[in-house]
């Protein structure tokens, strides 16, 4: 990195100052380099790699530059990092060791200025962010140079305390392709435990989905750092972040890992992938398509069928009027699901939806690769963007979330009942035996009277704890799924009415 501003070619300071006086230092949008960035370039753009590296350290020193006392004789001053300096060397010094990523990225910069002013090769306008800036993330970076600056906040101001309503749940998925991400593992976590987050982060070659939790102020923190990093800034946008209240308290830990896939459907990227799904329906849209759907719900013949691509427990409690909710206890079932009730989709328009969009993406994809379907269309942003534009729309009863909170409200309708008494009741609890991780609707009444758990099997098993020894291990198998076919079978002709909540059986297991 060079100590002084001596001028190449001829060109002194000032002259590069007025030459590049439209560069924006602080535009985030530049291309990002690596260290071997003159390697990648162009034998013609190459021979001006020093000429612009120095008018790259010189423009950033220029910036830090500050008027000078009217008691003070030197020459020119400089403020960076809170510092001051009155000497050239030490600026220099200290630009050239603590912020090289900073000049390489002008570097970069400027050669791309130049490549246009001076006629060069158009190769490093194609090989922008999406290729030099992706490797020198992902292979010349530490982690921590991706954190998020948060020296001007107290841990107060990002800690969200427990039970506090103004904390916040983010929700998102990012279908792209990443060659490291092992790398983006290591840097997720330590971004969520820098911003004290909460939740879970599944990461592989094929994008990444989360759902985590903290103060607004964290939250908000989170969500610039994934709209300005490299590997995601060209297919996130605000939007694709859905928001609830809740906070780091919604889930017991942190948990980021590398999978397979980013949504287990049990099949692999290579065979079905997210780049083949349905067309995109906006909630406006897929609210007209289905305002449309149920019109025609009494006609003999539909020839569109409205799915819900969740588990059956998540539907139990709230769902469109008039979808087919299929009772699979695992999105991983729904490829077999398919299989096995193909002749119900031949030669029919399919509405999906699900939670936030992330299951459709494969979902459609899969069906779409069956060859039997009309059409595939799928909700964009899922549930949760539609019940943020039609909180009363055609959605009925609660949104089932995957965390302690187990669903968010936005009407007041109740589609489901308590499983002893048939009163109307969508407030589920886990099974009060300790084996058992499956849910429960019991109502206040029914719980005072010691009706806690899934099923019949179930609540003896847990008398039997309750009055025998401890060390008795009892498995998770219970009536509620002994009882359920893995994968159902429809009705050869689907009729088209609401779910009843009597279709659908008790008991679902936490994923």
């Amino acid at each position: 990195m060079p100590s002084s501003t001596s001028p190449d070619q001829g060109d002194d300071l000032e002259a590069c100052i007025l030459r590049f006086s439209d560069l924006d230092l602080k535009d985030t949008s530049l291309t990002n380099p690596s260290s071997n960035l003159k390697a990648e370039l162009d034998g013609s753009t190459k021979k001006k790699y020093s000429f612009a590296k120095k008018k790259a350290f010189a423009l950033f020193v220029k910036t830090k530059q500050v008027p000078l006392p009217s008691f003070e004789r030197k020459e020119k001053w400089w403020k960076c990092c809170q510092q001051l300096f009155t000497d050239q060397t030490r600026i220099h010094r200290h630009v050239a060791t603590q912020h090289a990523d900073e000049i390489y990225h002008q570097t970069a910069s400027v050669l791309k200025q130049l490549a246009v002013t001076l006629g060069a090769s158009k190769s490093l306008m194609s090989a922008d962010k999406k290729n030099l800036s992706k490797e020198y993330l992902t292979h010349n970076h530490e982690v921590s140079a991706w954190l998020p600056d948060i020296s001007c906040f107290s841990p107060d101001e990002l800690i969200s305390d427990q039970g506090n309503e103004e904390g916040e749940v983010l929700l998102y998925y990012c279908y792209c392709d990443l060659e490291d991400p092992h790398w983006v593992c290591a840097w997720q976590t330590a971004l969520c435990q820098h911003l004290y987050l909460t939740g879970k982060v599944r990461i592989a070659t094929e994008g990444i989905n989360g759902t985590v939790g903290g103060s607004k102020l964290a939250t908000k923190l989170y969500v610039e750092v994934m709209l300005s990093c490299p590997l995601f800034k060209d297919y996130l946008c605000k939007d694709d972040f859905k928001t609830s209240k809740g906070g780091a308290h919604c889930f017991p830990e942190l948990r980021v890992g590398v999978f397979e896939e980013i949504v287990p459907m049990g099949i692999s990227p290579s065979k079905i992938s997210y780049k083949m799904p349905g067309i995109h329906l906006s909630p406006g849209e897929f609210h007209e398509e289905v305002e449309k759907f149920l019109s025609r719900a009494n006609e003999e013949q539909s020839d569109t069928i409205l799915l819900d691509c969740r588990n059956f427990y998540e539907s139990k409690i709230g769902r469109f009027q008039g979808c087919l909710a299929p009772d699979i206890r695992k999105f991983s079932y729904f490829p077999s699901y398919v299989d096995k009730n193909l002749e119900l989709f031949r030669e029919k328009r399919v509405l999906m939806y699900c939670t936030g969009g992330i299951r459709c993406e494969r979902g459609s994809a899969y069906l779409k690769a069956k060859g039997v379907c009309k059409e595939v269309f799928q909700l964009k942003g899922g549930i949760h963007k539609y019940l943020e534009e039609f909180p009363d729309g055609f959605y009925k009863g609660k949104l089932f979330v995957f965390d302690e909170r187990y669903a968010l409200s936005y009407n007041s309708a109740i589609v489901s009942e308590c499983s002893y008494c048939g009163a109307q009741w969508d407030q589920y609890k886990l099974c009060s035996t300790h084996q058992c991780r499956q849910l429960v609707l019991t109502c206040p009444a029914c719980q005072r009277q010691g009706f806690t758990a899934c099923c019949v099997t179930c609540q003896d098993k847990g008398s039997r704890q309750a009055s025998g020894p401890t060390q008795d291990i009892f498995k998770e198998e219970c009536e509620c799924t002994a009882r359920r076919p893995r994968i159902p079978r429809e009705l050869s002709q689907y009729i088209q009415l609401p779910v009843s909540a009597d279709a659908i059986e008790d008991g679902p297991l936490l994923k």
